[in-house]
């Protein structure tokens, strides 16, 4: 079961069935099923106070995902700031929409097992997000 929750921020305005089912195929394709998955959207002093506290970084970020995942099923929660996605979808010059759903589909990219931490990750992750997004039927 996919959730989705607001804190402090309005829920954005995404077709859930169509991101579940999106995230459904997404999964498959890494021989996974979907568990439970919860996101949780936030401002950006929301994630900051989440980073800080259960992982000690001082900084804001786009996503935080917190792995609960076992054997081939993934579960886990998803905070994302809406603030940082809104920022960031103006840096890369990207449409909002399309930079949520990035965001969206990183954080269940990470319960597939892909990192983006350790050198030529990143790349391996925005192929991932990229081939992802490809799938996409809204």
């Amino acid at each position: 079961m996919i959730t989705y929750n607001n804190e402090g921020v309005r829920m954005p305005n995404i077709k859930k069935r169509a991101i579940t089912a999106w995230i459904k195929a997404v999964t498959s394709t890494y021989g996974k099923k979907v568990g439970e998955v919860g996101y949780l959207f936030v401002n950006d002093e929301k994630i900051l106070e989440v980073n800080r506290e259960y992982l000690s970084h001082d900084y804001y970020t786009d996503i935080i995902t917190f792995d609960y995942s076992e054997g081939d099923t993934i579960n886990g929660d998803l905070v994302i700031s809406l603030d940082t996605v809104r920022t960031n979808a103006d840096l890369f010059g990207k449409a909002y929409d399309e930079e949520l759903h990035r965001v969206i589909i990183h954080g269940i990219l990470h319960l597939c097992g892909i990192n983006d931490k350790a050198p030529g990750e990143r790349e391996i992750m925005e192929e991932a997000e990229n081939k992802a997004l490809g799938m996409i039927a809204l």
